[in-house]
This record gives structure tokens, sequence and C-alpha cells, in this order.
């Protein structure tokens, strides 16, 4: 059938909150390259996969999903970020790394 990414989104970086931030998302490859419609210039294709976005609360939800639907899925890999703390005085110190 049609070819599928699993992933999880960023959280949005204008707000503070990370409450959808554990959502993955099933979203479908494109199929055909979009076309400028002739009349109004606006970028369009015939393939409606595009439009379709499954949101699980897992990414074992969302492989256990593509697989009874017989979609090829790719899981895509959390990007997990790496705190670092310091303090604020570490901001004045002599020998600081920039």
């Amino acid at each position: 059938m049609a070819n599928a990414r699993i992933y999880c989104p960023t959280y949005n970086i204008m707000q503070s909150g990370k409450a959808q931030a554990s959502k993955w998302l099933l979203e479908f490859e494109p199929s055909d390259k979009q076309a400028p419609d002739a009349l109004m210039g606006w970028s369009g294709s015939g393939d409606m996969h595009q439009q379709i976005k499954l949101s699980f609360d897992s990414c074992d939800e969302a492989t256990a999903y593509a697989k009874r639907a017989g979609i090829d899925a790719e899981v895509i890999p959390v990007n997990v970020s790496k705190k670092t703390y310091r303090n604020y005085a570490d901001r004045f110190a002599f020998d600081r790394v920039r």
C-alpha cells in the first residue's frame, strides 16, 4: 500500500508548555508531486493521503495500527535534548567558555 512515517513532532517553541509533546503522528509520504493550479496559482496534487495525519499516544500503538492496516511505516526516533544546568555566577566567571 502506501508508505508512511511515524514520528513524535517537536513542541511549539512559542509556548512554554509541553502538553502535546508526547503524541506520535502517522503521516503518509507524498506519492504525487505538487503542481500549481492554472487559474489561481495555488499548489496542490491529486494525492489525498497527504491530508491524513493520525495521532497516537505511543509509538507502539502507531506501529500496531500500521501493521493492522498493511501500511509500510518507518519509525523516526525521538531526539532527546540534553539539559545543562549552570549557576548564574558561571556567566561571569573568568575562565568561562563561550
